[in-house]
């Protein structure tokens, strides 16, 4: 990781996410066209929030955790550019759909 994405922490209940790469080749080697390529749906978490706060001031802990492999929406997230050719997004943690278990 670098540190470009260790100085950016994400605030209340928001995720930073790393999707996934897109299949451009088969198993056969055929190169699939990039609108032929699906919509990339998961991604693994690169950083979490502290939570978001409850009335008395503390935080409610966050359901993920760095490393994790997530579900994501189709729509939705926020694309952040911290590195150069590496896509970033940030999500509430409320519109991750779920956790893809190893």
């Amino acid at each position: 990781m670098s540190g470009a994405i260790k100085r950016l922490v994400p605030l209340f209940d928001r995720v930073l996410i790393k999707k996934a790469e897109a299949i451009t080749k088969t198993k056969g080697g055929i190169v699939i066209p990039e609108k032929a390529q699906g919509k990339i749906l998961q991604g693994t978490v690169v950083a979490v929030g502290p939570g978001q706060r409850k009335d008395d001031g503390s935080h409610i802990p966050l359901a993920v955790k760095v490393g994790e492999t997530v579900l994501l929406p189709e729509y939705g997230g926020t694309k952040v550019e911290i590195e150069e050719n590496v896509e970033y997004h940030l999500y509430r943690e409320t519109d991750i759909l779920g956790k893809l278990s190893a």
